[in-house]
């Protein structure tokens, strides 16, 4: 079994990462990993500055997506790499696929562009492109979303989108899924809490073994 290894946890908001993170924390901790929680866009003190500057302010859509690539390269170079470096587990929430869904499915950005970014700020020493070893994708339908964050907390310029928005990120990701198949495990999100925990770590074990 190995030991260093990048977990991405994708979805539109609402659709329930966060519970499943933490779970997924104490399961590798339990079979003696170092584990490394961390998120995106953000994770550093810098790059938590491009998270405030990203949800809250309007923006020029090229402007956005290079604020979330800027914020992923501070995030790489000073969090994920040096943990995967020790050997240690890396679960994130969201990564780069966040941002084609999102900047390249919601928004609408011309995806070559996206590409050219990813190869950019991704190639680092230890790899040509670092990408996750496993992508965990929580796929809810954007109506059931809404349900979900409507008791929420005052929403980010994100949260607030339309239904019609969502749809298109979740179109984005699974853009993304057929691109990398073998890296992606579409978890149905609109089950119950225990029925998606059995999924993630079915997904996990089945991965984790090879």
């Amino acid at each position: 079994m190995r030991q260093a290894w990048f977990i991405s946890f994708e979805g539109i908001d609402g659709a329930g990462k966060s519970t499943h993170i933490e779970g997924l924390a104490q399961w590798f901790k339990s079979r003696g990993h170092v584990v490394t929680l961390t998120r995106e866009p953000g994770g550093t003190p810098l790059a938590e500055k491009f998270r405030a500057l990203a949800l809250l302010e309007s923006m020029d859509p090229l402007t956005e997506a290079l604020l979330m690539f800027a914020a992923r390269r501070e995030h790489l170079i000073d969090v994920i790499e040096p943990a995967l470096a020790r050997g240690e587990v890396v679960l994130c929430d969201r990564f780069t696929d966040a941002t084609f869904a999102y900047q390249g499915g919601g928004r609408g950005f011309d995806w070559d562009v996206l590409k050219v970014l990813e190869q950019m700020v991704q190639k680092v020493p230890a790899s040509p492109l670092r990408q996750p070893d496993l992508t965990i994708w929580f796929d809810l339908p954007p109506s059931v979303a809404a349900e979900r964050l409507s008791a929420a907390r005052v929403p980010d310029k994100f949260e607030s989108q339309p239904q019609t928005f969502f749809q298109a990120v979740r179109e984005g990701y699974a853009k993304r899924m057929q691109e990398a198949p073998s890296r992606f495990a579409q978890i149905a999100a609109d089950q119950s809490r225990d029925a998606v925990w059995a999924d993630v770590l079915k997904a996990v074990e089945t991965a984790y073994a090879k």
